[in-house]
């Protein structure tokens, strides 16, 4: 004889299906892109040791490493740096792409000197990658600049399709590159203290943009979107993105391929964003400008390192 459900019993499922929901919601997917890639100075500073791909292989992980083959020839250690560039390559867990050549800024030069530097950068990668059994179908723009206009934008929209790569977005972003320049000012100058200050602003800010973002997308989609972080391959995240990546897993983050993080239908939205600056995808599909601005007053503030990073660059 079938037994009725005991009110325990009911209540224990009941219990279970709330903090199952609110376990689903507080979880963010969020796939990790690496620009910039292979940092060859610093790989020759390091005495020919990259600390950021070693640290990576202690993860577990996904990555995708977007790939400027001219930093290939920034050094004397050319051989070398063909070295470093293999390794990342053959690593299982690093999606391959292209970042272009000489990493120039695409409303700048325009259209044909922009496709010329796309085709040369993905000589060497292409064949990496063949060798090891990827595909190298990303494209990420430099400054993520897609054009100053609609035209410039289609144009090379078109070009990308052509060569079936993929126009690879990023939504959280905390001014790595910022941070970097002053981490490692301080550093040359024999500060290491401020420089340590520096690293750990970045990770606390880092994630109060992870926050910022996922708050935006419960918003504007009743749901945590996959993210896709983007950083570069710097000093800077050689020391703390495993830190960033500590913080973020006990927060309850999820880290995935990039490819299981485009599968969001979010990113099929159409860009509605016609100027030049690298804002995150995020405001790519906002249809007007003031939806974007009310939402950029209200990101982490980073005031204090736009003025100090001003300040150095002007004492150099």
């Amino acid at each position: 004889m079938k037994r009725k459900p005991t009110f325990k019993w009911l209540l224990c499922l009941l219990t279970y299906l709330v903090f199952g929901a609110l376990s689903a919601n507080s979880q963010t997917n969020v796939a990790i892109t690496i620009d910039d890639v292979p940092n060859t100075r610093q790989f020759k500073t390091d005495n020919f040791q990259s600390q950021l791909l070693d640290k990576l292989d202690s993860f577990s992980i996904p990555v995708a490493v977007f790939i400027n083959e001219g930093l290939l020839y920034k050094t004397d250690s050319i051989t070398r740096n063909f070295e470093l560039l293999i390794d990342w390559a053959k690593k299982d867990f690093v999606t391959l792409g292209n970042h272009t050549f000489s990493h120039p800024r695409y409303s700048d030069v325009g259209f044909e000197p922009f496709k010329a530097d796309v085709e040369k950068g993905e000589f060497i990668s292409r064949e990496l990658a063949g060798k090891y059994n990827k595909p190298l179908q990303y494209f990420r723009f430099p400054f993520n600049d897609l054009g100053k206009d609609s035209v410039q934008q289609i144009l090379i929209h078109s070009f990308l399709r052509e060569k079936k790569y993929i126009s690879t977005p990023f939504t959280v972003e905390s001014s790595d590159w910022m941070f970097n320049y002053i981490y490692e000012y301080y550093l040359s100058h024999s500060e290491p203290e401020k420089a340590k200050e520096i690293g750990d602003l970045y990770v606390s800010k880092t994630i109060d943009y992870f926050h910022f973002f996922d708050s935006l997308s419960l918003e504007k989609y009743g749901r945590k979107v996959n993210q896709i972080f983007l950083c570069h391959d710097n000093a800077l995240n050689s020391k703390y993105l495993g830190e960033i990546v500590r913080k973020l897993k006990e927060e309850n983050y999820n880290f995935i391929s990039l490819e299981t993080a485009l599968q969001d239908t979010v990113y099929l939205q159409e860009n509605q964003y016609y100027q030049k600056w690298g804002v995150s995808w995020f405001y790519r599909w906002m249809p007007v400008q003031q939806e974007r601005t009310r939402w950029m007053r209200l990101e982490p503030d980073l005031s204090l390192i736009e003025s100090l990073y001003r300040e150095l660059l002007d004492k150099e």
